[in-house]
């Protein structure tokens, strides 16, 4: 069996920065849909922009946990059990910690400045009564996935002890890598679909269009999202001693593309376009839909980490970059892209224009605030395990005095 290899994985890095990424045209997409679903509606709005939200939340995450359960293997091996727990705890919960209070108030500001522009709040009125949070509805807001993700950490380490001490000989582990193998194939999104489709149809609060639902609220996950996401960790974890498959799900990627775009087109149609209607009654009609909308959301992933591998596996300094800033620049942007959305809302001009605008702006910022504040000095190091130094000029060769 192959087991880890130090090797770069460039492919999965693009991946895993892209997903983060695309979460700013996500999020801006919102405000731009026919019904309001959003706290910031916009004047021009259009089916277009939830046909930019539909496929880009079927894939994103549970290819970002595929790919973080990897790395999470990776690591296990090479720092040992402690300096696994210790990175862990300082690069994802330290985060999750520092930055949720600045980014709620963030968003508070751009609800308060919404509801003066909409007129909901008069001068001089009193102010609404605040919301009461508890661990049941505390909002995790877009940092949830940092939240889950030190569940998931914690799982590992729970799990690998008794793991360690039964398979002394190697004989469970080698058992797993065959297993891990079998399950990988152009029948894996169909495998794989089954028990997140179970979930998601015993789930009176499942909403079709919302495919996979995100734990933003409460520290109790959706059990979807649990089965989900947890699966898809756990699947890239055991891919990490088989890095030899790799090669085989890029190679069936085409095949992953052919049914992630039929899936996803017969399950927008399922969930009724973006309808926020949740399928409560576990009928008949709510189990093809979530069948058809898991196999979109596995066939999806897996078409993108198939792609990445076999077509950005080479080192490129810009996809590194960009790949380092994403988790900054995902931190960042939710709270820049509410308050540019306000900004907009009554601007005239096309909603494709607006939200191109919307995006390209935080974009900007973010990677303009990264590159000032984060690359080069010990929130670089915090975030991405590593601060880049900044570039110094060569030395200019002393001036030979003329004679």
């Amino acid at each position: 069996m192959t087991h880890s290899s130090p090797k770069r994985l460039h492919g999965l890095d693009a991946l895993r920065g892209g997903a983060l990424l695309l979460g700013v045209v996500l999020h801006a997409s919102l405000s731009f849909f026919p019904q309001q679903i959003w706290i910031v509606g916009d004047d021009s709005t259009s089916i277009g922009a939830a046909m930019v939200f539909f496929p880009i939340h079927l894939f994103r995450m549970t290819a970002f946990f595929l790919i973080a359960g990897l790395f999470a293997h990776m690591m296990l091996s090479r720092k040992g059990w402690l300096g696994f727990a210790k990175d862990r705890a300082i690069r994802i919960t330290g985060p999750l910690l520092a930055f949720w209070f600045p980014v709620m108030a963030g968003i508070v500001t751009a609800l308060v400045w919404n509801a003066h522009v909409q007129g909901l709040v008069v001068p001089g009125a009193p102010p609404p009564p605040p919301p009461t949070y508890d661990w049941t509805n505390i909002p995790l807001t877009h940092l949830w996935f940092l939240y889950v993700l030190t569940l998931f950490c914690i799982a590992v380490l729970i799990l690998r002890a008794p793991f360690a001490m039964l398979d002394r000989k190697g004989g469970w582990g080698r058992t797993v890598d065959r297993v891990t193998g079998a399950l990988i194939g152009w029948w894996t999104p169909v495998l794989l679909a089954a028990p997140l489709a179970v979930a998601m149809w015993l789930d009176p609060r499942w909403i079709a269009f919302f495919a996979v639902p995100t734990p933003d609220a409460g520290l109790v996950p959706h059990t979807a999202a649990l089965v989900g996401f947890g699966s898809a960790f756990g699947l890239g974890f055991l891919l990490d001693r088989r890095r030899d498959l790799l090669e085989r799900i890029a190679r069936w990627s085409p095949a992953f593309l052919i049914v992630a775009i039929g899936a996803g087109v017969a399950g927008w149609e399922l969930a009724g376009g973006p309808s926020i209607a949740p399928m409560v009654e576990p009928t008949q009609a709510k189990a093809v839909a979530a069948a058809v909308i898991a196999l979109a959301v596995w066939s999806s992933a897996f078409a993108a980490m198939g792609l990445c591998l076999r077509f950005l596996s080479g080192h490129s300094p810009v996809r590194r970059y960009l790949a380092d800033a994403s988790y900054w620049v995902y931190i960042l942007h939710l709270p820049l892209v509410m308050l540019a959305q306000v900004w907009v809302q009554s601007w005239p001009g096309p909603w494709w224009l607006k939200l191109a605008g919307v995006s390209l702006g935080v974009f900007a910022v973010c990677l303009l605030s990264y590159e000032l504040t984060v690359r080069h000095g010990f929130m670089g190091k915090w975030l991405n395990g590593r601060r880049i130094p900044w570039r110094r000029a060569p030395a200019q060769p002393a001036a030979i005095p003329a004679e």
